[in-house]
């Protein structure tokens, strides 16, 4: 059977090393990324400009996941992205090998494992198994069953001071148009014994905090499940003031992150009363809003921490003016000027939105410790030279301390100003990735010279007739003037 790659129309896929098995591909094609556990053998394979997460497993397998998360990016639910299914792969002696599914690397992901050791507070762990029950409610309004919900199975990225969730193996998943009770029960009954297993796991290998009891956290999920899913999906019933407790229903989703886009409104049987249900929920209020406002894509924490330094921005800076023209001003005046900031080596350590966040968060920190404001020019300056090369641990301040930091604040003022300087036209603009718009040329733009095609006014004959009799009037005064007559 011969080589057959069915998915993404890329035929660069067809250069990689297909003939040999997945565990023994030359280390140049690999790139360095944590992994989590998984019962099949993963790499991650450099490909391009990208990364690429290969896994080898049965066709069918990997032809139905394939699938899967096709519907589940149609949905827009949070997974990772699937490419390719490969199939017919042969060593070059012509003995079989395994299917593989090829999906995109989430880029600034890791997997729960990379997290955790002693040194992480206790908050991180509650905060992952929050990010999962998010991700696990919304798969369940989506329609899909997982059927193997686990820390392993899906993949965690900083989101402003949370963490978000995304899956990363659909293989035991199944699409409904509705789920039953009993159907959602059993999966989170699955997830609590999976989690419960695993952080067994981690505190026998000494990788967890000794504060921690598995127990207890493995039930937490269910907990947050059944809070996050009663308040996207109850039924209440209004006797009166139904447009005030309709507006209040809708304002409670957006600060849980969720839209309501549609709502069932029934009159009870006597008359006296309305039940309200939400019909359509959908994730991402706040994503969407500065998604409208700036163009900026981040995610839902991330974007609720951006419109809340907007909003402040646009109270001190922008008073009346409209919401777009404020927000198109902060982009350029505040967020832009403060992502270019960062030096290129240290770009690929967090995404653009979180580096903002964490900005904000150190400029708290410093106004704190000095007791007077700091410009954002300065505490960018502070954090990109004291917090991010040293990203790799999880504390929101590193190295050296508040007090040294602080007794810095004059010299870099002076250094750096309490304001942006004007935006340079030619700058490169990394807003929306590190790295992937190419600098500009240091050489001066080329000139383009302007010719007409008109006939000049001196080569008409009427013209050329004026210019002799000119010449040689000159001449002839020329001629009365000169001193040797």
């Amino acid at each position: 059977m011969p080589l057959l790659i069915t998915g993404a129309a890329d035929a660069g896929l067809m250069e990689l090393p297909w003939e040999m098995p997945l565990s023994t591909w030359p280390e140049e094609r690999i790139a360095a990324l944590p992994r989590g556990l998984s019962r099949h053998v993963v790499r991650f394979v450099r490909h391009g400009d990208g990364v690429l997460a290969v896994k080898e497993t049965n066709p069918e397998i990997a032809h139905r996941e394939f699938q899967m998360l096709r519907e589940l990016e149609r949905l827009d639910a949070p997974c990772v992205k699937a490419i390719a299914v490969v199939t017919g792969r042969q060593t070059a002696a012509g003995e079989p090998l395994s299917a593989a599914l090829v999906t995109e690397h989430l880029a600034f992901s890791l997997p729960y494992r990379a997290l955790f050791s002693t040194a992480l507070r206790k908050g991180t762990l509650t905060r992952l198994i929050d990010a999962l029950s998010v991700l696990v409610v919304r798969l369940h309004l989506a329609g899909f069953y997982w059927g193997d919900v686990s820390l392993s199975n899906a993949l965690f990225r900083r989101d402003a001071s949370e963490f978000s969730a995304y899956l990363v193996d659909a293989e035991t998943g199944d699409m409904h148009e509705r789920l039953t009770p009993g159907q959602r029960s059993y999966d989170l009954e699955i997830a609590t014994t999976n989690i419960i297993g695993e952080l067994l796991d981690l505190q026998e290998s000494e990788d967890l905090d000794e504060g921690i009891d598995p127990i207890d956290i493995g039930t937490r999920l269910e907990a947050r499940y059944d809070e996050l899913w009663a308040a996207l999906t109850f039924s209440e019933t209004i006797t009166k003031n139904v447009p005030f407790h309709v507006a209040e229903r809708v304002r409670k989703l957006n600060e849980l992150g969720f839209d309501l886009g549609e709502i069932d409104m029934q009159q009870t049987s006597d008359g006296t009363a309305i039940m309200l249900r939400p019909k359509v929920v959908d994730a991402g209020f706040h994503s969407r809003r500065l998604m409208r406002l700036t163009g900026l894509d981040v995610q839902e924490n991330q974007a609720r921490r951006l419109l809340n330094d907007l909003d402040e921005y646009r109270a001190v800076h922008t008073e009346g003016d409209d919401e777009t023209f404020a927000a198109h001003e902060w982009l350029t005046h505040i967020f832009e000027p403060t992502i270019r900031a960062v030096p290129r080596d240290l770009r690929g350590k967090l995404e653009p939105a979180q580096v903002f966040h964490e900005v904000l968060d150190h400029r708290w920190y410093l106004a704190e410790a000095s007791g007077a404001d700091v410009p954002m020019p300065v505490a960018t300056a502070s954090y990109v030279k004291n917090v991010l090369p040293t990203k790799a641990d999880e504390k929101a301040v590193l190295g050296r301390s508040i007090a040294e930091m602080t007794a810095e604040l004059p010299a870099l003022t002076k250094e750096h100003g309490t304001r942006y300087e004007a935006r340079d036209p030619y700058a490169n603009d990394n807003t929306h990735g590190w790295g992937g718009v190419p600098e500009p040329e240091p050489s001066e733009p080329p000139q383009v010279q302007r010719r007409s095609t008109r006939i000049p006014v001196s080569d008409r004959p009427q013209a050329r007739v004026r210019d002799r009799a000119a010449e040689a009037a000159d001449e002839e005064l020329g001629t009365l003037d000169s001193p040797d007559e």
